[in-house]
Parts: structure tokens; C-alpha cells; sequence
């Protein structure tokens, strides 16, 4: 089989933190089939004005289905302690840029988990604002995955043009790519064949197209002694 995942995202999405969760979940399954998976930091507000997109809490219809939609996708990834922040929308450029860097100067182990500590650091109470400078390096320096000297090197980067070209690139990229929103999944199969895919509840879609087995979510005969499970 084979092929080829990149997802980009934004912290500022907290369905970009049900993606890379999930996929990080099933990545030594998808290793078994040579399916790679690659995950690039964009800023999301650039993509919502690039492509004329209106993020979903500034439409009052969205906005009221979103408590439903969020409420619903947190309890199917089993990450119900997600609470929208009291500082909501953050403005992400400062801690996207720091994950370029940190991307482009450490092992992709690091960036990773680097990511997902700044994901938790704005999702799970207590939130940190992490757009703030000091939010931020006291965030990173919590992971214990950098020295005080690193920290400061990622903070001197994310401010350095270098970073900032870098952020923008990727976000013209994933628009270029015909995004609108993050999660945004840019997927080639083992024919080379390339389609984009949208959200965190779409992933069958993709396993579909990659030509993967999966399992369908199925309905259960009244009496069934099978539990259902999410």
C-alpha cells in the first residue's frame, strides 16, 4: 500500500488537537501499511482570511451547533477535560512560529511532544495563554524537553524573520492546498494520487482512500450483549 499524510494545524483549533492526538494514536498501524505521517504548523487566522472563511464561533448558528459538535467530539476521542479558554480566540503567531523552529532544530520526537504540550497548556485547565512571551517559555520550559539556554534560542527564533517567512509559507502552502480551516489533511496514496481532507471526523474517508482496512461504525440489533464503544 503506502502513502503519505501531512496534517496541518494550529493550536488556536482545538479540533487540531483531537487530529494530531488521534493520528499519533494510530501512527504504528499506519507504519505497518508505509503510511508516514507529517505535521506542519500553520497560523489559522491567515487561513480563515486567505481562503474567506468566518471562524465558527462569529456566525450565531455555528456557533450554537459548536457546543453540540465540540461537546460530542471530545467524548468520542475520550478528551472531555477540553475547556475553551477565557482568553478565546487566541491570537497563535508567536507560539506557531516557535514550532517552526523547534520543527527545523530538533528531532521530530521533540517537536512533537513539544506541540502537544502547548496544545495542553491552552486546552486543559488551568489554560496558559501561550501567545504571551512568558506563558510561553515558562510552557516550554515545563516540558523538560529543552535547557534554559534552548528556551531562550526558541523564543529568539520564533521573533526572527527566518520564522516568520517560514509560518507564512506554510499557511500560503495549505491555502494553495484549497484549505479553509485546520485540522487540514493533505493525503497521497500509493498510486500518487493527492486529496485534501477536512476536520477530525473524517478519518474514514481517508483510511478509504489510502486504500486501508478499517472498520465502519455500526448499528447494533436491540438485545445485542455487544457494548457499544467509542
Amino acid at each position: 500500500m503506502g502513502g503519505h499524510i501531512d496534517c496541518f494545524l494550529d493550536i488556536s483549533s482545538f479540533y487540531s488537537y483531537l487530529a494530531i492526538k488521534y493520528l499519533q494514536k494510530n501512527r504504528d498501524i499506519l507504519k505497518t501499511h508505509d503510511v508516514t505521517i507529517n505535521f506542519i504548523p500553520i497560523f489559522l487566522g491567515g487561513v480563515n482570511v486567505g481562503s474567506g472563511n468566518k471562524p465558527p464561533w462569529s456566525l450565531p448558528a455555528k456557533a450554537a451547533y459548536g457546543q453540540f459538535d465540540s461537546a460530542r467530539a471530545k467524548k468520542y476521542h475520550g478528551m472531555e477535560d477540553i475547556e475553551v479558554p477565557n482568553f478565546f480566540p487566541p491570537l497563535t503567531i508567536l507560539p506557531q512560529r516557535a514550532m517552526c523552529y523547534i520543527k527545523a532544530s530538533y528531532s521530530n520526537e521533540k517537536f512533537e511532544e513539544a506541540w502537544l504540550a502547548i496544545f495542553h497548556a491552552l486546552w486543559i485547565p488551568p489554560q496558559k495563554n501561550v501567545c504571551l512571551p512568558e506563558s510561553l517559555k515558562e510552557a516550554l520550559a515545563g516540558t523538560k524537553l529543552f535547557s534554559e539556554t534552548e528556551v531562550e534560542e526558541i523564543m529568539k527564533g520564533a521573533t526572527q524573520q527566518e520564522w516568520k517567512d517560514k509560518l507564512t509559507n506554510n499557511t500560503k502552502d495549505v491555502l494553495e492546498k484549497g484549505a479553509f480551516g485546520a485540522p487540514w489533511m493533505w493525503v497521497r496514496n500509493a498510486e500518487g494520487k493527492e486529496e485534501p481532507f477536512f476536520g477530525s471526523d473524517r478519518f474514514h474517508f481517508m483510511w478509504e482512500f489510502l486504500g486501508l482496512p478499517w472498520v465502519d461504525i455500526e448499528v447494533l440489533p436491540k438485545g445485542s450483549d455487544r457494548k457499544a464503544k467509542l
